[in-house]
């Protein structure tokens, strides 16, 4: 048995799409009829994955690592601490940081975040997707109506990563700062703060050990930099030919982009089907 993960956003669909190429749906199904087992590893939260994760997946890795289940079990759940949450956003809004905070069903944005990504030049899917989860309404209440509820993931964008060094020299001895790779040059930097606690390769560990899995057997698929950890662990890395240079540079194999099939071909090239 093989244990294959997949990123969502410019991997498994379209940045910002809940719509995955019927070839990639078609290769994941063959896959797990030979008995192996298919598991979303995304940044998104299970809210926002859910439209993709209930196509039919043994599991997900959710929330970059915070939150996991496998075949219906949650076997990780880990949010951050609520008092230094308040404090990290507090010193990103000063630097005029624009945030988005992430629970395992909702996402809390700042109110003018909209605007800011109407103007934003960069390029890279998870701006694409943030614009376009906006532009449909997916559920991203704003800031001022956050209940308290646990966190798990705190989103960034600003306009220039000076914005961003107050943060860091506070906080990156506790978060990793994962900041986007943008193909053209542009006025905006994106990026995730994540607890260093858990990210995706520390998850697909703990999904391997829950299925006595060796790391070998592990496969993962994706595009972007928070993707990093993931082919940094995985037995066979592979990158999508839209993804970033620097992840294409570590990765065992560069697909073809989602649009061009990327991942049925994949999943025939290495024999998965």
């Amino acid at each position: 048995m093989k244990l294959i993960f997949l990123d969502i956003d410019g991997t498994l669909t379209k940045a910002g799409s809940n719509v995955p190429p019927p070839s990639a749906m078609e290769a994941i199904e063959k896959a797990r009829r030979k008995g192996n087992k298919v598991l979303l590893c995304t940044g998104r939260n299970v809210g926002m994955a859910a439209p993709v994760y209930d196509l039919g997946f043994d599991g997900i890795i959710s929330l970059a690592g915070a939150y996991v289940v496998c075949d219906g079990e949650l076997i990780y759940d880990q949010p951050v601490d609520n008092d230094e949450l308040k404090d990290i956003i507090s010193i990103l809004h000063e630097d005029g940081v624009f945030c988005t905070i992430e629970a395992k069903d909702k996402t809390y944005g700042d109110e003018n975040i909209a605007d800011f990504l109407k103007s934003a030049k960069g390029d890279n899917s998870e701006i694409e997707r943030w614009r376009k989860a906006l532009s449909s309404e997916l559920g991203i209440l704003p800031m001022s109506e956050y209940d308290g509820r646990p966190i798990y993931k705190i989103v960034i964008m600003c306009t220039d990563h000076e914005q961003l060094e107050r943060a860091r020299e506070l906080y990156e001895d506790r978060y990793d700062f994962v900041v986007q790779e943008v193909k053209e040059h542009g006025n905006c930097v994106n990026g995730e703060l994540i607890h260093r606690s858990f990210d995706k390769g520390k998850a697909i560990r703990l999904v391997a050990e829950h299925y006595g899995v060796p790391m070998e057997d592990t496969i993962g698929f994706g595009d972007s930099m928070n993707d990093l950890t993931m082919i940094e662990t995985v037995g066979t890395s592979c990158c999508m030919d839209n993804g970033a240079e620097a992840l294409k540079k570590i990765s065992d194999y560069v697909l073809p982009s989602v649009s061009d099939d990327g991942l049925a071909k994949g999943f025939s090239q290495l024999e998965l089907i």
